[in-house]
């Protein structure tokens, strides 16, 4: 195994008290897992996600991301996913540390920033020798606390300059440009989140991101995988599943809570998303002290 990936895997085991631990260091978080899970969903946020050791798969949409030990991926606009960690062991726990994402330091990084090299948006990448070296010197720095205010942000700045430089760059300039695509695309993603239990409407959408109908449609799918109709079944489910373990009631009232106006339909896919019936899942949930996450992992 690469000596700085073997570092980075030591140093994130030693700092990592759970299933995700909030660092020291801003915007970083290490994710640890010494079992493999079954299907999770999550709401991931914009964030690069470097996977250390094991092997997770993530579905979004009709497409899978396939991680191993050393690949990344870039989640440039929030998305609904269903997550599961295949290989994680005592000997070998999945380990992962992920970076939010500052839009303005890339715009910052933007300026004097070369062409990026454009890739497929929903596959994962190896981490070269230059980036896994930057995140070994961040990483150093939770045994060295006092140096994080000082060398962090010069550190955090490489780290995305890396980025910018590798096969998922161009999603991090469409993000951090006010008329990039995915940019005029999170505009959408942020209104359907706030309104996600109302009725949509896409031409509303399309003229919110400054597109036309088609183009909106043809930029929503690449950037999220599924149709803007999609994107809000997958948020309400979602908001669904928190609310039944939050307060564990009648699912007819949650299904009409989250915008149903159908609480059989709402029971059809929920089972189909979940596994089971809304009630049957959240009692399982709770039984087991699951709860389904919102955040990358």
């Amino acid at each position: 195994m690469n000596e700085a990936l073997q570092e980075l895997i030591s140093i994130a085991g030693r700092h990592a008290n759970g299933r995700r631990t909030k660092t020291a260091i801003p915007r970083v978080t290490i994710g640890r897992s010494e079992v493999p899970t079954p299907p999770l969903p999550e709401l991931c946020q914009p964030t690069t996600l470097f996977v250390l050791q094991g092997t997770k798969t993530v579905l979004i949409g009709d497409r899978t991301l396939a991680y191993s030990g050393g690949s990344y991926f870039v989640y440039a606009v929030e998305t609904p996913a269903t997550s599961q960690l295949i290989e994680a062991s005592v000997a070998q726990p999945y380990t992962a540390i992920a970076f939010s994402i500052d839009t303005e330091l890339i715009a910052d990084l933007l300026v004097d920033h070369k062409p990026a090299i454009d890739g497929d948006g929903f596959v994962t990448n190896q981490v070269d020798n230059l980036l896994l070296d930057a995140l070994r010197r961040m990483l150093r720095l939770l045994d060295r606390p006092a140096e994080i205010p000082v060398l962090a942000p010069m550190l955090e700045r490489e780290i995305a300059f890396r980025l910018l430089q590798g096969p998922q760059g161009e999603k991090l300039r469409q993000l951090a440009r006010a008329d990039g695509r995915l940019s005029q695309i999170r505009r959408a993603t942020a209104w359907i989140r706030a309104h996600y239990n109302e009725p949509i409407d896409v031409t509303q959408l399309a003229e919110l991101s400054h597109m036309s109908n088609a183009a909106f449609h043809r930029h929503f799918k690449a950037a999220t995988a599924m149709s803007p109709i999609q994107y809000q079944k997958q948020l309400r489910l979602l908001e669904a599943r928190h609310l039944l373990i939050a307060q564990p009631g009648s699912a007819a009232q949650v299904a009409f809570t989250v915008g149903y106006e159908s609480a059989s339909q709402f029971s059809r896919e929920y089972a189909r998303q979940f596994g089971l019936p809304p009630a049957r899942d959240a009692a399982r949930l709770l039984a087991k002290g699951e709860a389904a996450t919102l955040e990358v992992d």
